[in-house]
């Protein structure tokens, strides 16, 4: 495919021109006079500089990775559609969809750019983080920035022993089952040569407990409803976790919240300051 030079320079401007700082969880200036966001802005949510991303709306420049094609689609809120018009346009084949795609909806986004003060996170039906708020950073550090398979949380807990130092040892035993029977209904979903296959292969070469802990043909087996997190300044709490489901793409929003004036909100409010 070739690269439509004028077509992607007239799309990027006016994705950038319809978007507004609140769409995209920034905040709106009081002397604001930019029609939509800013070049810079939309620099900075597509992690690239100002300048790269000032070339392409100018039809300048190099031919855009599929990788910077990508991050650019999700830092301007597209949905599938113009996702894959934008791949296109820059000479790409589009991605695929379905629960193989990383590219979270526009709806799932804006609601959590509006979780600034609650911890939140976007995850895979594999338990991979694609988007974490700042409060769900704190939580439970950073865990969008692994590769491979230990992007996967039911990967590191049987394979990294720090994957389970936010988390009490009485809760061990339960979370292994848990993602034990996860894993497996998942392989027989997605079939044989899925991802979450060779996930489960790789777990029974690598642990003992997972073959253990697999050998028991558990499936059905669901979080509770209350999750509880050990946090290495701030100690135990205990979390409410609410889901929001995106079923295209198996996409999870997880919130976690307290209640107002319980010993675990109060631990909360001081994380927010700490992760600050």
């Amino acid at each position: 495919m070739v690269i439509d030079r004028i077509g992607l320079a007239a799309f990027l401007r006016r994705r950038r021109e319809s978007l507004q700082p609140e769409d995209v969880g920034l905040p709106r200036g009081p002397r604001r006079r930019t029609n939509g966001l800013r070049r810079e802005e939309v620099a900075a949510l597509c992690h690239m500089s100002t300048d790269y991303y000032a070339r392409l709306e100018r039809a300048r420049g190099p031919q855009p990775s599929e990788q910077m094609i990508a991050s650019i689609a999700q830092g301007l809120h597209l949905s599938l559609h113009e996702r894959d018009h934008l791949f296109r346009l820059a000479g790409h084949h589009p991605p695929a969809r379905g629960t193989l795609s990383e590219h979270i909806s526009p709806g799932l986004l804006r609601i959590l750019d509006r979780l600034s003060d609650t911890p939140a996170e976007i995850v895979t039906e594999l338990g991979e983080t694609l988007r974490q708020s700042p409060l769900g950073v704190a939580l439970t550090g950073d865990t969008t920035r692994y590769a491979g398979p230990a992007r996967s949380i039911g990967y590191r807990w049987f394979t990294d022993p720090a994957a389970r130092s936010r988390y009490g040892v009485q809760d061990h035993p339960f979370l292994s089952r848990l993602y034990a029977s996860g894993l497996r209904e998942t392989v027989t979903l997605r079939g044989p040569d899925s991802r979450a296959a060779q996930i489960r292969d790789l777990l029974l070469d690598q642990s003992e407990e997972f073959r253990t802990v697999w050998d028991r043909h558990e499936v059905g087996i669901r979080p509770t409803e209350v999750k509880r997190f050990v946090h290495p300044e701030v100690g135990g709490l205990a979390l409410n976790c609410q889901v929001l489901l995106d079923p295209d793409q198996s996409h999870r929003l997880l919130v976690y919240t307290a209640p107002a004036g319980s010993e675990s909100y109060d631990k909360l409010q001081l994380l927010s300051v700490i992760g600050a």
